[in-house]
């Protein structure tokens, strides 16, 4: 993993090692060891074999430290295990943020392109946006137009580079989105992030869901995107009846799908192989890729 950003803090088992000790010395003699992750907004450390330490990489992170700690303790009766927040650190040690103390959830990250639970994943889906949720649209859960430019700008970068891409059939993906009618019902709640890594698998079972820094209320299409990022041909219609999505709703996803790959791929490309290699499965499995 390169470094992503320009304004990133350098952060390292050291500086982790302080700040734990200097704040919370109940774990002063629990080791700490970096999580290999292909996360983009926290360096993420395993504290001991029950805790995780997560701190914002740049000062555009720093407020996702509260927004999870509220979306976390609005959460209940979902049917996977959901992280507890155990502890916020202050800043210090030269460590500009605060910075957070979670408890651990055993669990192998899913795969794109793998066998994944469609039912599981659907369920889920369907129970988060079951619980209560009010306010106005958080940031993903905006109406689609609202990331219109940056998309079609990501679109022309990507155009720029050597990647593989059929810009035309992004643009179509895009277009087709764009035109399907807009969400006009109540928010729902959402995770809008979930992403092969922040998705827990055991024994073939979805088991917990983590990173819920960018969760909020809004358009339910952004947690659909599993079925591009995630999912196989064989499973997408799966889990698209078991999550009961009409063809707007679905087309919106596919959407989201793109804007996401494309914005992430020509960032990313050279720093974040995880993050860049599912770009890349998006695009192939919405028809925006040549097919060897």
């Amino acid at each position: 993993m390169g470094r992503m950003h320009a304004d990133e803090h350098a952060i390292d088992t050291e500086l982790v090692r302080r700040l734990v000790d200097g704040q919370f010395p109940q774990w002063a003699d629990l080791p700490i060891r970096p999580l290999a992750s292909g996360g983009t907004v926290h360096a993420v450390y395993r504290l001991g074999d029950g805790l995780t330490v997560r701190l914002p990489l740049t000062a555009g992170g720093a407020g996702d430290v509260a927004k999870e700690r509220r979306a976390l303790s609005a959460l209940a009766g979902l049917p996977v295990a959901v992280p507890a927040v155990v502890a916020v650190g202050e800043p210090a040690e030269g460590y500009p943020w605060p910075w957070a103390v979670h408890s651990w959830l055993d669990g192998e990250p899913a795969r794109e392109g793998r066998a994944a639970p469609a039912r599981d994943l659907a369920g889920f889906v369907r129970a988060l946006q079951a619980l209560p949720a009010d306010g106005p649209p958080t940031r993903r859960g905006k109406p689609l137009p609202d990331v219109d430019s940056p998309t079609r700008q990501a679109i022309e970068e990507l155009r720029g580079t050597d990647e593989p891409f059929d810009a035309e059939a992004a643009l179509a993906v895009w277009a087709e989105a764009l035109e399907a009618p807009q969400w006009t019902g109540p928010p729902r709640r959402l995770h809008a992030d979930l992403m092969p890594g922040n998705l827990l698998l055991r024994d073939g079972r979805l088991t917990g869901v983590i990173d819920w820094a960018t969760a909020g209320v809004g358009d339910p299409a952004i947690d659909l995107i599993p079925a591009w990022n995630l999912l196989t041909a064989d499973t997408r219609r799966t889990f698209r009846d078991a999550v009961g999505a009409d063809d707007a709703t679905w087309a919106r996803a596919r959407g989201r799908a793109l804007s996401m790959a494309v914005i992430q791929l020509p960032y990313y490309r050279l720093t974040n192989p995880v993050i860049s290699a599912n770009a890349r499965y998006v695009l192939t499995e919405l028809g925006c890729r040549p097919v060897p």
